[in-house]
């Protein structure tokens, strides 16, 4: 079971970029970065209005001289107080990862960010050459990754308890913007915005999620992929509100993606099916505790967090904060997150190499591949749904 005895000398002074009053995204990152003591909210640049964003930073307990204009503002400032901030997270629109991303790592500070963390490869691997001349920490939030069950599937695949998985299939399709509902939200207004946005909208929103998720339970390494994507809505072209992509992987696997927004009546469906040569897995978010197991000509199990047959020498596993029965969901999930955010940036800190290898998070890799699977889905689809190498 986790720990809450984890602590250190001093919290890690953090701050956030964006994030601000109403924000969900927002709320749950400090939700997340709070829970376990491990990061204290010092500073911010909350809001694109300076005015909203002092009062509401003042609303959270942060000094309103802590409170600034832009995060150019933020970073400047706090680099010049003897208390300055250790880290940032970045909770902003799409377009404005790389450039704040950027500037964060040059002023020494550890980051995590939002996805998809950049435009293009070029950009998420200049951001990781950065991080690595200067030793810092960048994690990207796919927070769907802290859960215990979805590393409980990681590990059943990695010891071979289904055989060599043959086919993975990955969805991620809700149905709240089967309207147009960005003419009265300035949430989903700015997700359809390819300005903003970038080249895509569901694939980057949400199919990430779902892909990273199936990496993170796989480890399979996809070789090549067609993508065909629609805008249903059809103010919305460019960008897509639904897409469907098949991949080839490295082993011989073959895979789909479903990401939709318009997949009515649907609250996220967002399921991950591992099928192997003996058997399956498959995980949902909306049942985030439950792992369902199905061996060829036995009845089906449905595995539960914080049980003991579960393989506890994984920490990503043995990570449950009360015991089995109990639910835990989507801000245990991040909580878990961050404490290993915290982990790894403390460690990097001290230069404690081993510590840093033993400590998985989502890091800038995973980020890479995730804006490297919205690139090569554009050229696919712009290209007649041609298959394309990863």
């Amino acid at each position: 079971m986790f720990s809450e005895e984890r602590r250190f000398a001093k919290p890690i002074c953090w701050a956030m970029v964006g994030g601000g009053r109403g924000s969900e995204i927002g709320y749950a990152h400090r939700a997340g970065a709070a829970r376990d003591g491990l990061f204290q909210l010092m500073a911010g640049a909350f809001d694109i209005d300076p005015d909203r964003g002092v009062d509401f930073g003042r609303s959270l307990g942060v000094a309103p001289e802590r409170c600034y204009a832009d995060y150019r503002a933020l970073f400047e400032s706090e680099a010049r107080r003897a208390d300055g901030i250790e880290a940032v997270s970045i909770a902003t629109p799409n377009s404005t990862h790389y450039e704040i991303s950027k500037a964060a790592l040059l002023a020494e500070l550890h980051v995590v960010c939002e996805k998809p963390v950049t435009f293009t490869v070029a950009q998420a691997e200049e951001l990781k050459r950065l991080a690595a001349e200067r030793g810092q920490v960048f994690g990207v939030m796919y927070g769907y990754t802290g859960f215990p069950m979805v590393h409980q599937a990681r590990a059943m695949i990695r010891r071979g308890d289904i055989g060599e998985v043959r086919v993975v299939n990955m969805q991620f399709a809700h149905g709240f913007h089967s309207t147009a509902v960005e003419t009265h939200s300035p949430g989903a207004r700015w997700r359809m915005n390819p300005q903003i946005s970038g080249p895509t909208y569901v694939l980057g929103d949400i199919g990430t999620h779902a892909f990273y998720l199936a990496q993170v339970m796989t480890g399979l390494e996809v070789e090549e992929l067609l993508c065909t994507r629609q805008s249903f809505v059809k103010s919305r072209a460019p960008l897509e509100d639904n897409a469907h992509v098949l991949m080839h992987f490295s082993n011989g696997a073959v895979g789909t993606l479903w990401a939709s927004s318009i997949n009515a009546g649907s609250m996220h469906q967002q399921k991950i099916r591992i099928v192997g040569e003996r058997a399956s897995l498959e995980w949902w978010d909306e049942y985030p505790n439950q792992l369902r197991y199905e061996v060829q000509g036995e009845p089906a199990r449905i595995l539960e967090r914080g049980m003991s047959y579960l393989y506890q020498d994984d920490p990503a596993i043995a990570c449950h904060r009360i015991g089995g029965g109990h639910a835990e969901g989507f801000f245990e999930s991040w909580a878990n997150l961050y404490t290993r955010f915290a982990i790894a940036m403390k460690a990097a800190d001290q230069d404690d190499q081993a510590t840093l290898a033993q400590t998985w998070y989502p890091d800038i890799d995973a980020g890479i591949d995730g804006v490297r699977l919205l690139e090569r889905c554009v050229e696919s689809a712009d290209n007649g749904a041609t298959w394309v190498k990863f």
